[in-house]
């Protein structure tokens, strides 16, 4: 067959060339949202440059069945919620002795629910594109491993844009400008954390945990009063309360009586003496850590550090507490114990401030 002529062949279309997707929107060049986050093994708190103030319990439970999936009607609870409802729950406290439980991925979900909550209520719109960058100091155990920090630096992966990781207690002292010749004992649910302070961030010599913390105390409290008291029944959420309400070292100002149910019968129980043995726990490792540690410290700069001992966390507010390490104190020539005002938010008040002072080469970038 003859090839037609050139003039007369069907034009090839031209190719049409794929439109571009549109690229996402830009971030407003507005001022970060910076935020300091006490990630705690019972309470978690964070304080917001936007003036925002919130505790949660650190807890999260998913439902265990279809009952309770239509009881509940959500897909998760978290915090003093899902406490409250923990017997339809699998219930997760995934901060455990002040680390990321590993080897559970539910645990893993739940401390990054667990975030993502305290970051909601601090204003954080993830559903917003446009929303502020958020800037985030955390603190963690003073004697936490690099293996333990890349676990928290997953879980706050695309929660977060920029993280500075820092010890608990250097946190404390950051925020109250107690950084010179200065130790900060800060006494949790999970761990104890020592550092001491010379003007700079803490070396690891300055620095100690200990598992010796809260926990101890309610799990003492509870087999204490199960020997003296067998058929007494109470859950160790209810151990926890009692500590709270009436943890003392040393003479007891009251006697400590609470309200159990014996076959079923509401009973009152003085479980004063009981009380006092769990609390006391606490004074040999930390009175203990206290003076290793203040013997590290150079000779000259030690009578300075003895007389500036500060007490932050929950269990700093032990009554007696703070004469007792007094009176520990003078074995090595006396010093002086303060506690913080506000044992809740010291440690996020604290991020914060240094969220909001630290240099930009500090941060460490989190693409989302």
């Amino acid at each position: 067959m003859a090839t037609p002529p050139a003039h007369s062949r069907t034009p090839k279309p031209k190719a049409t060339a794929k439109p571009k997707a549109a690229p996402p929107p830009a971030r407003p060049s507005q001022t970060p949202l910076y935020m300091g986050i006490d990630l705690g093994t019972s309470r978690s708190s964070v304080v917001a440059s936007n003036g925002a103030r919130h505790v949660i319990e650190s807890y999260v439970g998913w439902p265990v069945d279809a009952i309770a999936r239509r009881v509940v009607n959500k897909p998760f609870l978290i915090g003093r919620e899902a406490l409250d409802n923990r017997l339809m729950l699998d219930l997760h406290r995934p901060l455990e002795a002040g680390y990321i439980k590993e080897g559970s991925d539910k645990d893993i979900e739940a401390v990054q629910e667990l975030l993502r909550h305290l970051l909601t209520l601090a204003g954080v719109e993830y559903a917003n594109a446009t929303r502020p960058r958020v800037h985030a100091v955390i603190g963690v155990p003073a004697r936490a491993m690099a293996g333990q920090q890349q676990h928290l630096r997953n879980a706050v992966q695309g929660l977060v844009d920029q993280v500075l990781i820092v010890p608990e207690p250097f946190a404390v002292a950051y925020g109250l400008g107690a950084l010179l010749h200065t130790m900060i004992i800060d006494i949790g649910a999970g761990t104890t954390d020592f550092c001491v302070l010379h003007g700079r961030y803490p070396t690891e010599e300055e620095r100690e945990t200990l598992s010796v913390a809260g926990d101890t105390i309610d799990d003492e409290l509870a087999k204490l009063v199960h020997e003296r008291y067998p058929d007494a029944q109470f859950s160790l959420p209810m151990a926890r309360a009692w500590k709270e309400a009436g943890s003392f070292v040393g003479e007891a100002a009251a006697r400590v009586i609470v309200t159990v149910p014996t076959h079923a019968r509401p009973t009152q129980v003085d479980i004063t003496e009981e009380m006092r043995r769990a609390c006391e726990l606490l004074l040999p490792p930390i009175t203990h850590t206290m003076c290793e540690l203040l013997a590290r410290v150079e000779p000259e700069y030690q009578e300075q550090v003895r007389q500036q001992i500060i007490l932050a966390g929950g269990s700093s507010q032990i009554a007696g507490l703070r004469a007792s390490l007094e009176h520990a104190l003078l074995q090595v020539g006396g010093g002086q114990v303060t506690v913080v005002e506000d044992p809740v938010f010291a440690g996020s008040h604290g991020g914060l401030t240094l969220a909001l002072e630290a240099a930009e080469a500090d941060w460490e970038a989190l693409s989302l």
